[in-house]
């Protein structure tokens, strides 16, 4: 796979006159191999140079991601940093440290007008590679992020999805809760909330996370930052103070394993700073050698005002709102 600075010379034929509002190769605050997607109200941008993210998605010009200040003046050849709309694989708890996968530099290609694949070294410490494609609709704020584990060692692996997206922190949380023909949830108050490194508290109750119909909303930072859920409605609705939607939608999986130390389909880290971090997390994948497996998030971005701290949500209004982001 080319690297990503041949890329822009290899690509032109096919992304043509296109490539102003489009797919394009950038400079991007200190990154000087960005790769940019863009329609007409929507712009991604996205880093080979540290980790395979994404530094930027927004709606006419407002980020509803988090990027640090060290982020910004970043140079090659400084420290990495890795803020932003960042992906991983777990679980958390026992996956070993893979510097090459979160930090490291990964290679890109354009792959269509809005469309990129980023691909990350294989990496000795977990036994796999991860290739994440990117693409943004022609009309509309729909980012498709798809995650894919390929097991380049010789003996079975099993890893995880574990996505760790950092939004721009302030906001109200959303969680969709399971409907009630789907799953019970283990959890007398339907989530869980990590007390210490290892410490679950599996009844908590904190004014911060109330129950609103069936989803459950999180404003302001609770008692403790990181909070899990075993919800199956593949759904994170997170309200921006900068008067942005910003909807996650995933596929579950209620017949397979979820191997976090609860069992997790998401996590949500609060605290009480700049950043949120939304974290939807895949099923168990057990990978033979040679194997891969998927996972897919659809991003959108609306136009919502920030409904202020005195008051829940108005969750029929929400609803309606994110459901017309398609």
């Amino acid at each position: 796979m080319a690297r990503v600075s041949q890329i822009s010379l290899l690509c032109g034929a096919i992304i043509g006159s296109a490539a102003a509002s489009a797919g394009e190769i950038i400079r991007y605050h200190g990154y000087t191999e960005a790769v940019r997607l863009e329609n007409s109200t929507t712009r991604v941008v996205l880093c080979p140079q540290v980790g395979g993210r994404v530094l930027e998605y927004s709606r006419h010009g407002v980020n509803a991601l988090y990027l640090s200040e060290a982020e910004k003046n970043w140079q090659p050849g400084d420290r990495p940093q890795s803020s932003a709309g960042r992906f991983d694989i777990g679980p958390e708890y026992i996956i070993p440290k893979r510097s090459a996968l979160w930090s490291g530099p990964w290679t890109a290609e354009l792959t269509g007008p809005r469309a990129a694949t980023l691909t990350s070294q294989k990496d000795a410490a977990t036994g796999v590679q991860l290739i994440r494609h990117f693409e943004l609709a022609e009309d509309s704020s729909h980012l498709v992020c798809r995650q894919t584990i390929r097991n380049v060692s010789r003996t079975t692996r099993e890893w995880c999805h574990w996505s760790r997206t950092f939004a721009a922190g302030k906001g109200i949380c959303v969680i969709p809760l399971t409907d009630a023909d789907g799953p019970l949830s283990r959890f007398p108050n339907d989530y869980v909330m990590y007390t210490g490194r290892g410490l679950i508290n599996v009844e908590p109750s904190d004014p911060a996370i109330r129950r609103v119909g069936n989803s459950l909303q999180i404003f302001p930072t609770p008692a403790h930052p990181k909070l899990g859920f075993d919800s199956y409605a593949g759904e994170i609705l997170y309200l921006a103070p900068s008067d942005l939607l910003f909807v996650k939608r995933f596929r579950t999986h209620p017949d397979r394993v979820y191997n976090e130390a609860a069992g997790l389909t998401i996590s949500v880290w609060y605290p009480d700073r700049e950043m949120v971090e939304l974290e939807p997390i895949g099923p168990r994948e057990r990978l033979a050698p040679g194997e891969s497996a998927s996972f897919t998030e659809h991003w959108y971005l609306g136009d919502y005002p920030f409904p202020g701290t005195s008051v829940d949500v108005n969750m029929p209004q929400l609803r309606r709102a994110a459901d017309a982001l398609q």
